[in-house]
């Protein structure tokens, strides 16, 4: 019953957020052109592969080598604004609404990278991925792949519906105020990170 109203709360939230996300949408296009979303296959509950989908908020340029760029190369002034101000996920209401992610959890990673992490991935798979999470309104890009892992991986021994409304709470904060590390929390997931 429980996720039958989160994917109803995420299909109806969808749709007064349209005119946010057309606005938002030919922001991606005049800044960067097309494709405005950007489509990734990403590891779900138990690991199962689905299409995530997000807002672009990069060129497609290469090097002369023929290898992209790095990410700070190819992230738009607009991109940034979006990843600042998490608008970019705002398309992931639609996976929400079909069931593959939910509003709390942790976020969805590549499939190899997943596989890379070996029983901690299995681990976080154990619960639905989510728009945002313990790691995110903890550091997010600030912290080291292992304090990631460490963070979601607390998060799964602990999700509760209290816990979810702190997250989402800190979220609005992060929007607003942007990333801060918290360094008692990262310590202590650096501390528990190991395989």
């Amino acid at each position: 019953m429980r996720r039958l109203a989160i994917r109803a709360l995420g299909a109806a939230l969808l749709i007064p957020t349209l005119p946010l996300l057309a606005g938002l949408a030919l922001g991606v296009r005049l800044s960067m052109g097309a494709p405005v979303l950007f489509r990734q296959q990403r590891a779900g509950l138990d690991g199962k592969s689905f299409t995530l989908f997000k807002l672009r908020s990069m060129r497609d340029e290469n090097g002369p080598d023929g290898r992209p760029l790095p990410d700070e190369a190819r992230v738009t002034g607009f991109g940034r604004f979006l990843r600042r101000s998490r608008l970019d996920e705002l398309p992931g209401l639609w996976n929400v609404a079909r069931g593959d992610m939910t509003f709390v959890g942790p976020r969805p990673l590549l499939p190899e990278t997943i596989a890379g992490l070996g029983r901690r991935g299995v681990a976080r798979g154990r619960v639905r991925p989510g728009l945002t999470g313990w790691a995110q309104v903890n550091g997010n890009t600030l912290l080291s792949l292992d304090e990631k892992i460490a963070l979601d991986l607390w998060y799964v021994d602990h999700a509760s519906a209290l816990l979810d409304m702190r997250i989402l709470a800190r979220t609005a904060w992060v929007m607003i105020g942007g990333e801060r590390r918290r360094p008692a929390i990262a310590a202590a997931a650096g501390a528990s990170g190991g395989d």
